[in-house]
């Protein structure tokens, strides 16, 4: 720990949630090291789990900053990196006596070797691509070497180059075959001219023709196009930015959830605060050189539109009339930039499927208001009998008046609605739930026990907290499943974890939640410096300052919450959750806070062989398994053709696959869905509300996850009756 550092410790803490590197907001070498023992004075003493600055927290560092810096391996050299490995193990030394050498030395070749890449790409680009020749890219790059000298680098981005240029003018031959087929109907000739103007959205380029040669010019043109405005967006990045970089390389060596918010982007986090913005309602995530959609908030432009799925990456950005531009390998804080703008402006998005397949989905900005983030309910009819479903986006809480709107008093309200319909049984639905406030779980836990534990809390320095339910006011009895899937975090895996530990629901869903068992909170950089300022604002940092565990004692971290009712999804088998992350914190135990099961009636192993032998007849969940298995498959392939013919065949096949999985979306259940009574006289008045809710009862009604949910809640409700304890609904 350092012994130096002369400021104040007054540390303000404020509940987080996400954020990004950025930034210019400061241009001082003098500063950098005022940041850097900040930081490192934050982490020693706020962080949950405290790293010791050692030559092992160095190569670590050394690693994920390389990586970030050129993840493509497209632009240093060996010979640079050989030269950079005499820092690996030097890190920790740099950073206790706030050296900045290291960080300097990579700046500088990095702006040589983008210099020289920015000539490069040009000069490949002017000789026309061969391809009828055998040749393939490697795209695996973690495993690939850096290139040994500047022949094998040119090598290297020419197939790439080639590679991305192929995809363009495939699709191009594609078009331009299509539109002489006079043999197409009416209804294929529409298909045609959506995937004619498709193509000329995106590059301006693909105006039918039978000529190859000409396309292959127009195409290369295209990807020449598409490089100068990256290395553009690159150009405009400043020292400052890269150091962001840096920072972030080393708080990220402590977790993947610390991150340094330089002063522009704590001052955007501040506005999401308010819970309105103007945007396409989505939120992002960069890793390596990709990024990807990671939320659709409900609601939003995005959610309305019905085109984007979590998981989409984000390949091109346009704006209306506008050639798009290529946000591959872009920061993201200067794609966020792209894909923002003013309401009733329009924004084209390329993005690329899970399956592979590409898509240019047009989107009308918009404010995004976080109503959709609020609690939901809807009354689900099977046959004669009625049961309720409660959807609930993200725990919600005003942190300065509790008795604002916030997640537990709006669910409360459902329940008790839902008691007055005489539904016989609920379910809550945390599919995609990413958590948010701690008392609000607690609280919405004990409408469905008597008293007792709900979570444990270890905070930094301190000793374990039982935060429980007091309250002997149990508010629902009957039956009760919690639904998740792999996105389920934080919040919703204590809330899914209690309900599971006190036996009192039935959690169903994925194999196991998302695994996040910590919290972050927001300390404020400026809260450190002793009396005047001269560097100004010098930004904030998010950092893990506690671990929450089951009242078993077992943490969440990693190891999520497992389903009772294991039902396969299309993420069954995709790297997602926090075991997929970087440097994540690992799982541990602690003792088990005292406390008796529900009461109740749930007969678990009859529940559970009854749900096997319904899902193994289903035939809907046996087509999504095999869909998460071929993405899988998708994601694992390495190694591409840059072989037209070959190229095509492999289209040609994954499009003869993807047909398998349409069906799919057409899933039918014999569930029907309405809204209650008070919303139904909103919605007289509401045509957005009625609009929004008819949506989602639509995508209900095709949803096989809540048609198993209803069988489990009959299944328990036949447990309950068997048992002669017919559920007490208390007022």
């Amino acid at each position: 720990m350092k012994r130096n550092l002369v400021y104040v410790l007054a540390v303000l803490l404020i509940s987080a949630a996400s954020c990004s590197f950025t930034n210019k907001s400061f241009d001082n070498p003098d500063k950098d090291k005022l940041l850097i023992d900040l930081i490192t004075y934050v982490l020693e003493n706020g962080h949950f789990d405290p790293k010791n600055f050692n030559d092992e927290f160095s190569q670590q560092v050394y690693d994920n900053y390389i990586e970030s810096l050129d993840p493509l391996k497209r632009y240093f050299l060996q010979s640079d990196i050989d030269e950079f490995s005499a820092y690996r193990e030097a890190i920790d030394d740099q950073i206790k006596t706030s050296d900045i050498s290291f960080f300097t030395l990579t700046y500088e070749r990095l702006m040589q070797r983008m210099d020289e890449a920015s000539v490069m790409y040009k000069d490949v680009l002017e000789t026309p691509f061969d391809y009828s020749k055998d040749d393939s890219i490697d795209v695996n790059y973690d495993k690939l070497g850096y290139a040994k000298n500047k022949e094998e680098l040119w090598e290297r981005w020419r197939k790439q180059l080639k590679f991305s240029t192929l995809e363009r003018y495939a699709s191009a031959l594609e078009s331009a075959e299509d539109s002489i087929d006079s043999d197409l109907d009416q209804e294929d000739k529409a298909a045609l001219n959506e995937e004619v103007e498709f193509q000329e959205a995106i590059d301006t380029t693909y105006l039918p023709t039978d000529d190859p040669v000409a396309l292959e010019k127009k195409t290369r043109e295209a990807t020449l196009k598409t490089l100068g405005e990256y290395f553009e967006f690159m150009e405009d990045l400043d020292r400052e930015d890269w150091f962001s970089a840096y920072l972030n390389a080393i708080v990220g060596g402590f977790d993947p959830h610390t991150v340094y918010f330089a002063p522009e982007e704590k001052e955007r986090f501040d506005t999401s605060m308010s819970g309105k913005f103007e945007g396409i309602g989505a939120r992002l995530q960069k890793k390596s050189d990709h990024i990807k959609i990671v939320e659709i908030i409900s609601g939003g432009p995005a959610w309305r539109g019905d085109d984007l799925e979590v998981g989409d990456e984000i390949v091109k950005v346009g704006q209306e009339g506008e050639i798009p531009v290529s946000i591959v390998g872009m920061r993201l804080e200067d794609a966020v930039k792209l894909i923002k703008g003013p309401k009733g402006t329009k924004v084209l998005l390329t993005v690329k499927r899970v399956d592979g397949s590409i898509e240019e989905i047009p989107i009308v900005r918009d404010v995004v208001e976080l109503e959709e983030s609020y609690a939901k309910s809807s009354i689900v009819k099977k046959n004669d009998r009625i049961f309720g479903v409660i959807n609930l986006p993200k725990f919600y809480i005003d942190f300065e008046d509790y008795n604002g709107r916030n997640a537990y008093s709006d669910v409360a309200k459902e329940v008790e609605r839902m008691k007055e319909a005489g539904v016989e049984g609920l379910v809550l639905d945390l599919r995609n739930n990413g958590g948010g406030s701690l008392k609000t779980v607690v609280d919405m836990a004990g409408l469905f026990i008597k008293e007792g534990p709900i979570v444990q809390v270890k905070s930094t320095g301190k000793k374990k907290e039982i935060l429980s339910d007091k309250d002997d006011r149990i508010q629902w009895e009957g039956p009760l499943v919690i639904l998740v899937n792999e996105l389920s975090a934080s919040a919703s895996e204590i809330l899914a974890a209690a309900m599971q530990d006190y036996k009192r629901a039935i959690v169903l869903g994925s194999k196991q939640t998302y695994g996040k068992g910590t919290v972050q909170n927001i300390i404020n950089l400026n809260q450190f410096l002793r009396g005047s300022n001269e560097f100004g604002d010098v930004g904030a940092l998010k950092v893990t300052t506690q671990k929450f565990y089951r009242i078993s004692g077992e943490s969440t971290q990693l190891e999520g919450v497992k389903s009772d009712v294991i039902v396969p999804d299309k993420y069954s088998y995709t790297d997602i959750g926090e075991k997929d992350q970087d440097n994540p914190l690992p799982w541990d135990k602690i003792e088990a806070a005292p406390h008796k099961p529900w009461s109740g009636y749930i007969d678990y192993d009859l529940t559970i062989e009854r749900s096997k032998e319904r899902m193994a007849q289903n035939p809907q969940l046996q087509l999504i398994d095999q869909n998460a298995r071929w993405i899988k498959e998708q994601q694992q392939e390495k190694v591409y053709s840059l072989n037209l013919n070959d190229y095509k065949l492999e289209a040609e096949q994954d499009k003869e696959v993807m047909k398998r999985f349409r069906d799919i979306s057409e899933y039918e259940t014999n569930l029907s869905f309405t809204s209650l009574g008070y919303e139904k006289e909103l919605m007289a008045s509401d045509t957005i509300l009625k609009a929004k809710r008819e949506r989602w009862h639509a995508n209900l009604s095709k949803d096989v996850y809540i048609e198993e949910a209803i069988h489990v809640l009959e299944d328990l409700k036949v447990s309950t009756m068997k048992s002669g304890k017919v559920a007490r609904i208390r007022d």
